[in-house]
């Protein structure tokens, strides 16, 4: 009887940190850039730019993970402030934004198509 009760009672306190624990937290701040290839490549430059700018971030941010203790990472506590939480959420945003940019080729001057003629 008394396994029973130290079974279940490590069960609730696992269960407990299901949808708070760091790792899925921090998996959360992870986004899609497809989502920004619809956004004109000026308004996104500006969009990023003031992202990073109101977070403290460089317009270089990318998400950053915690290295838990081996195997313990779904059952490790979020324990980061609400500011370090939102600046982790922004570089997820401006990683997503990025990576948009770098493929559309947006803040590159247009490389003008060299015509092949002959010379006059």
């Amino acid at each position: 009887m008394r396994w029973n009760m130290v079974i279940l009672a490590s069960c609730l306190a696992t269960a407990g940190c299901v949808g708070n624990s760091m790792s899925e937290r921090q998996d959360a701040n992870i986004e899609s850039s497809l989502q920004y290839d619809t956004v004109p490549c000026d308004q996104l430059l500006a969009q990023r730019n003031g992202l990073a700018q109101q977070n403290n971030l460089p317009v270089t941010a990318k998400p950053t993970f915690s290295n838990p203790a081996m195997g313990f990472g779904p059952f490790t506590p979020d324990i980061r402030s609400k500011a370090q939480r939102d600046s982790d959420k922004a570089s997820g945003e401006i990683d997503a934004m990025n990576r948009s940019i770098e493929r559309r080729d947006c803040g590159k001057p247009d490389n003008q198509k060299k015509k092949f003629a002959l010379p006059s």
